[in-house]
């Protein structure tokens, strides 16, 4: 599986990150990462998708 990186602000460079690695997902920058399973994942685009998580 190829590794997928999502930057999550609009230049791209120094901001937190979406990257896919095989069964995991990393989220943040630098130290700062949240790895999730690709189950975890599923569930947090279905939460998204349905409503229940939203834009604060």
């Amino acid at each position: 599986m190829l590794e997928t990186k999502i930057h999550l602000c609009k230049s791209g460079g120094c901001c937190p990150a979406v990257s896919f690695h095989g069964n995991e997902v990393h989220i943040g920058e630098d130290e700062n990462v949240a790895t999730l399973t690709r189950e975890e994942w599923n569930i947090l685009v279905e939460k998204v998708r349905s409503g229940e998580l939203g834009e604060l």
